[in-house]
């Protein structure tokens, strides 16, 4: 059932799901598929916030469907199904139209032994793509039969995954694993409390390694993957509470921060919102479509 702060109350017509794969070969590189699909009338913002993420996500709509993604820095716009790649950086997206979005969410550095061609991994990057070009394995009739998934995806949950789990698998088997990307896989592994500082002697290598390895298969720092994976864990927190209900001295103390200035700062370098700003806007995806269970 998909709860949404608020608008659940008022009966928010959006649809919307996450479900983990099914299948482990698929599930070793995926950790969910999601749906969220909305009308018209519905009560939402036009303009949603991404915070920062570390995983790539395909994204399957429409081929009629615009897409909007903005930054400080960039603006890209197309239509029908795209890549999104791990990003550092604050995208705002254009929802004032209904949307139909089915999307597969790859664990973090899983994208880093699949042959992506023509389309290169890279940071900060969306790309339009032809689903069939991934799909290929399969025959014509699955490969185009898009819009079919979409009605499964809002009607057959279980129907749905199973179908992504079969389309995924022949490209996922593919997938080639080296030794960085199987060091960066024990490195998140590590509980948040182990100190970079440290990680290296933990794993049974050099940091200057580590940080290769990262840098190699996420695209990103290891000091940048801890601080995107802290504010994700922290705003998924915040998004379950209204604003009245939110303790800023405790919520501080148990995600780490030294006291609640410390909390105030971080959060207005990294989404540009104190925490009563955030708390009062609630402009982040996780916060309008809000969370599964």
């Amino acid at each position: 059932m998909l709860r949404r702060r608020g608008l659940y109350a008022k009966g928010y017509r959006m649809k919307g799901w996450v479900i983990p794969p099914k299948n482990d070969i698929v599930s070793h590189f995926v950790e969910c598929y999601w749906f969220i699909k909305t009308h018209k009338d519905d009560d939402g913002i036009d303009h949603p916030k991404l915070n920062p993420d570390t995983c790539g996500h395909l994204i399957i709509t429409p081929k009629s469907q615009a897409y909007d993604y903005r930054s400080e820095a960039t603006t890209t716009q197309g239509k029908g199904s795209h890549w999104l790649f791990p990003y550092n950086k604050t995208y705002t997206m254009d929802h004032s139209e209904p949307m139909t979005l089915l999307g597969v969410k790859f664990h973090a550095g899983a994208l880093y032994g699949l042959n992506l061609a023509p389309t290169a991994l890279q940071i900060n990057d969306i790309a339009q793509v032809d689903v069939s070009d991934i799909f290929k394995p399969l025959s014509q009739n699955k490969i185009c039969n898009i819009e079919g998934l979409l009605s499964a995806a809002e009607f057959q949950q279980t129907e749905c995954t199973a179908q992504l789990d079969e389309l995924l698998l022949p490209w996922l088997q593919t997938a080639k694993e080296d030794k960085h990307s199987a060091l960066v896989k024990k490195a998140l592994a590590l509980p948040q409390a182990v100190a970079i500082s440290n990680m290296g002697e933990q794993l049974h290598c050099s940091q200057r390694t580590l940080e290769r390895s990262f840098l190699r298969v996420i695209g990103m720092t290891l000091k940048q993957c801890q601080s995107i994976n802290k504010l994700d864990n922290l705003l998924t927190y915040l998004s379950k509470y209204q604003q009245n209900e939110i303790d800023w001295s405790d919520v501080a103390l148990q995600f780490g921060f030294s006291d609640q200035p410390h909390l105030i700062r971080y959060l207005k370098n990294t989404i540009g919102n104190t925490p009563g700003e955030y708390a009062k806007q609630r402009e982040f995806v996780i916060d309008i479509y809000g969370y599964f269970e």
